[in-house]
Formats: C-alpha cells, sequence, structure tokens
C-alpha cells in the first residue's frame, strides 16, 4: 500500500491557505446577517438528512469531524442531540486546535494533527464530517486518500456527511470546487443525498448590506447556491 501521508509541503501549502482564508474572518462573523442566514439554512438541512437516514439516536452515533477549526460545528450537533463523549475532533492548526479545546466540551475527544496520521480503528464510526476541507486540497491525489481513509473509518452503513464549495472561484485560487462528478469519484462506492445549499458569499454580502432580509430572499432561488450539503452512505456489507 503507498504511503498515506502527504508529503510536507503539502500540509504545509493547506495550513498557508487557511491562515489566508483567516485573514478574511470578519466576512464570516456569526452576526453578519447572511453568515446568520447560511448557518440557519445548513442547520435545517442537516437536521432533515439526518432525520432521513440516520438509524440510531442521535445520541448514539460516533462522530469524528476532519477539520474542525474552532469547533463551531460540534456544538452545532451537540445542540441537536449528539452525545459529546462520543464525538472525535480532529485539526491540523495549532491556534484552532487551541481555540477548539477552549470551545468544546471537555469529554469531546480532540485528535490534532494531520487527518492522514489519526490513530482511528476502520469501522469504528459510525459518521464522519468534513466542511470545506476539500475545497482547500489542491492534489487531487491528497483529496482521494483521505477520502479513502475516512471511507475505511465507517462502519457498514455509516455515512459521510459533506458541506463543501460544488463550483470554483474565479477570484479565490485556494479554493478547488467539488463538483458532484468529483464526490462520486472519491465514493464511488456510495449512495448520496445531495442538497445544493448557501447563497453565494459574495453575492449574499451585497445583498445584506441592501436589506437583512434580501439573502434569504435569493436563496429560493437553486442556480444561486454555491455549495452541497450531503450524506454519502457507505454499503451495509
Amino acid at each position: 500500500m503507498p504511503p498515506m501521508t502527504p508529503p510536507p509541503d503539502d500540509v504545509d501549502a493547506m495550513a498557508g491557505r487557511y491562515a489566508r482564508r483567516a485573514a478574511l474572518s470578519g466576512l464570516y462573523d456569526p452576526l453578519r446577517p447572511e453568515v446568520m442566514q447560511a448557518r440557519h439554512e445548513r442547520q435545517r438541512v442537516l437536521a432533515a438528512l439526518l432525520a432521513r437516514h440516520a438509524r440510531q439516536p442521535l445520541a448514539e452515533l460516533r462522530l469524528l469531524e476532519v477539520g474542525c477549526g474552532s469547533g463551531a460545528n460540534l456544538l452545532e450537533l451537540i445542540a441537536l442531540g449528539f452525545d459529546p463523549a462520543r464525538l472525535l475532533a480532529n485539526e491540523l492548526l495549532h491556534d484552532r486546535v487551541a481555540a477548539a479545546r477552549a470551545r468544546l466540551p471537555a469529554a469531546v475527544t480532540l485528535l490534532p494533527g494531520d487527518a492522514m496520521a489519526l490513530p482511528v480503528e476502520h469501522g469504528s464510526l459510525d459518521l464522519v464530517l468534513q466542511s470545506t476541507v476539500f475545497s482547500s486540497l489542491l492534489d487531487a491525489g491528497f483529496r482521494t486518500r483521505l477520502a479513502a481513509r475516512m471511507w475505511a473509518w465507517l462502519k457498514p452503513g455509516g455515512a459521510v456527511i459533506w458541506y463543501d464549495f460544488a463550483f470554483n472561484n474565479p477570484r479565490n485560487a485556494d479554493v478547488q470546487g467539488m463538483p458532484m462528478a468529483e464526490v462520486r469519484h472519491l465514493f464511488p462506492a456510495a449512495t448520496i443525498d445531495s442538497r445544493r445549499v448557501t447563497l453565494a458569499p459574495p453575492l449574499a454580502r451585497s445583498a445584506a448590506r441592501l436589506h437583512p432580509v434580501l439573502p434569504a430572499l435569493l436563496n429560493t432561488l437553486p442556480p444561486l447556491r454555491t455549495h452541497r450539503l450531503a450524506w454519502i452512505a457507505k454499503p451495509d456489507v
């Protein structure tokens, strides 16, 4: 089997891309109306996917988030009913690891470092979550290896919860859009239930300056949504 850990310069490059994104953190302030609207929409769609597909009570599911950042997604999952003691949080960047540890309940297991090197047993997880991680991985081979590792962690009948850009951003060379064809290539054995979500962020910001309700109105038009939220299910056998 070929080595699973990406070359160091790949990890460094990814860290650099995240650092440049962090410089724009004011654009993602949760008090901004367009950010709040996007978050609420994502929560509603995720809740619908969980209600449709989860085979056990949420508190019984073991979930790992790859690239958890400061822990915001995991806090939302806890609010939905996930048990902190069954949650695992992985993050590459040291400052985000510290932020996640400060925000998350002590019962959440924090796994810092490269996701490819995590000590997670194959077939031990019900769910693996990734949120805008793959669009930050510009090396196709790295994406394929990480997807295979996430797939191996899942139990039969488990699923990857996927939230990511569906399209390239011509103004941001640090982002690689993940069209459905790429998602299917990464998880060829999966059954996928996908929803288009999230009004294009530049459009949402411009609309919010005109009126805080306008982003929600524009988001009713599916062609203006730039992200995909998907349940990527592993067969039972």
